[in-house]
C-alpha cells in the first residue's frame, strides 16, 4: 500500500524577468530557509534533496545548499534539459509514497529568464484559437478576458513578475503575436526559486506541529500513453487528449470529480491554452468555456477560482520553478493564509502542469 504524501513547508522567491543576480546562491538559500522555517524544521531533519536547476551549474547549487546545512544530504540533481519542476516534484512524491524516503526537499531554480518559445509555437496557438473561434462561434475578447483576469489576480501577488492590472482594451490593443492573441496573452520567460518540503504522514506526526496539506491523488500521462492521439486535431497545440486522459486518471484515483474542486492552478502558457484546459479538466462541457469566462466562473465569486496566483501569464514561465510555485499557492490557499488572494472555503485544490516532454502531471491537494 502506498503511503500518504504531505506538504509541510514552502518557500518562494519573487519571479523576475531578469536573472537572479550575480550570486544566485543568496536567493536560493533564503528560499530554502523559508521552507524550513515554515515547517519548523532544520536541514538535519531532511533525508534528501531533489533539485532541478535550470541554467545553474552543480557547483553553484551545492554552495547554496551548503549555506543552509545540506552539505551531507544526498542530492538528486536534474540539470537543464534532463527534467523540469513538474517531473522532479512527481518523482519526489513517488519516492515518499513508495517508502523510499521519509522527507524530501524539492527545489526548483530558474536562475535566468527562460527563453521565449519558438515562433512556430506561437503560430500554432494562434491557429488553435482561430479554429476554436470558428467551431464554437466565440469572440476574440473571450481570450483577452482571461489575460485581464490573470493580471487582476496578480495585482494581489507581489511575487509575480507581471502584476500590473490591465483593462480589456489594453490587452486587445497590445502587440499582436499570433492573431488573435496579443502580447499579454502569452506566458513570457522569468526566473525564480521555489522550495517545497514533502514527507510521509508518520514523519509529519513526529516532527511537525503546524498544518500539513495532504496529496489526495496524483496522475501523470505522456503523449505516448494516449492511444490514437491525433496530432492533426485543431486542439493538438495543447495536447488536448493528453490533458483529458490525465484529468480522468486523477479523478478516478481520488474518487472525486471536477465539481468538487474549489481552486486550481493550471499551466497557462497562453490564454487559449487556459480556455481549452477548462474543458479538458472537466470544469465545463466541451465548447462552453466562453460562457464560463463571461459568467466569471473562473475567478472570485464564481464556481471555482483558477490561477489565483496570476498563473504563468503573470508570474512568468520559469520551467524549473513554475510547477512548485503552483503547489505553493495551493498550499497557502488550503491553509487559509493566502491573504487578499484567499479563496473562500478552499478544501480541494487541483494542480495541472505540462512538462517539457509533453507529460501532463495532475495533482489533487486536500485540507482535512
Amino acid at each position: 500500500m502506498q503511503r500518504c504524501v504531505n506538504v509541510i513547508g514552502v518557500g518562494l522567491s519573487p519571479f523576475r524577468t531578469t536573472s537572479l543576480g550575480p550570486d544566485p546562491t543568496v536567493l536560493v538559500s533564503a528560499t530554502i530557509r523559508q521552507a524550513l522555517s515554515d515547517a519548523g524544521l532544520s536541514a538535519s531533519n531532511i533525508a534528501s534533496v531533489y533539485a532541478v536547476a535550470g541554467m545553474m551549474d552543480g557547483a553553484t547549487l551545492q554552495r547554496a545548499l551548503h549555506r543552509v546545512g545540506f552539505s551531507h544530504v544526498p542530492l538528486c540533481h536534474f540539470p537543464e534539459g534532463e527534467g523540469d519542476g513538474s517531473i522532479v516534484f512527481a518523482r519526489a512524491c513517488q519516492a515518499i509514497a513508495q517508502g523510499q524516503a521519509e522527507s524530501i526537499l524539492v527545489l526548483g531554480v530558474q536562475s535566468a529568464a527562460a527563453r521565449s518559445a519558438p515562433s512556430l509555437t506561437f503560430e500554432r496557438l494562434g491557429t488553435t484559437a482561430r479554429d476554436y473561434m470558428a467551431r464554437y462561434q466565440i469572440r476574440q475578447e473571450t481570450f483577452a478576458m482571461i489575460a485581464v483576469k490573470a493580471r487582476r489576480h496578480a495585482a494581489l501577488n507581489p511575487l509575480a513578475a507581471f502584476n500590473r492590472a490591465l483593462k480589456l482594451e489594453q490587452v486587445l490593443g497590445a502587440d499582436m503575436i499570433a492573431e488573435p492573441l496579443t502580447h499579454p496573452q502569452f506566458a513570457w520567460g522569468s526566473s525564480g526559486v521555489a522550495a517545497v518540503l514533502l514527507c510521509s504522514s508518520e514523519f509529519a506526526r513526529r516532527h511537525c506541529s503546524g498544518p500539513a496539506v495532504r496529496i489526495a491523488a496524483q496522475a501523470w500521462v505522456s503523449p505516448q500513453q494516449v492511444a490514437g492521439l491525433n496530432q492533426a486535431s485543431i486542439f493538438a497545440g495543447i495536447d488536448y487528449d493528453v490533458n483529458v486522459a490525465a484529468a480522468r486518471a486523477l479523478y478516478e484515483q481520488a474518487g472525486m470529480g471536477p465539481q468538487e474542486v474549489t481552486v486550481c492552478e493550471l499551466h497557462d502558457t497562453s490564454t487559449v491554452s487556459e480556455l481549452l484546459l477548462y474543458e479538458a479538466l472537466g470544469f465545463c462541457p466541451e465548447g462552453s468555456a466562453e460562457k464560463m469566462v463571461e459568467d466569471g466562473d473562473n475567478t472570485e465569486g464564481g464556481n471555482l477560482v483558477i490561477n489565483p496566483s496570476g498563473g504563468l501569464l503573470s508570474l512568468g514561465h520559469a520551467s524549473a520553478a513554475s510547477s512548485l510555485a503552483q503547489c505553493i499557492e495551493l498550499v497557502h490557499q488550503l491553509r487559509g493564509n493566502a491573504g487578499r488572494r484567499q479563496v473562500a472555503d478552499a478544501r480541494l485544490a487541483l494542480q495541472h502542469q505540462t512538462g517539457a516532454d509533453g507529460t501532463v502531471t495532475t495533482t489533487l491537494y486536500q485540507r482535512d
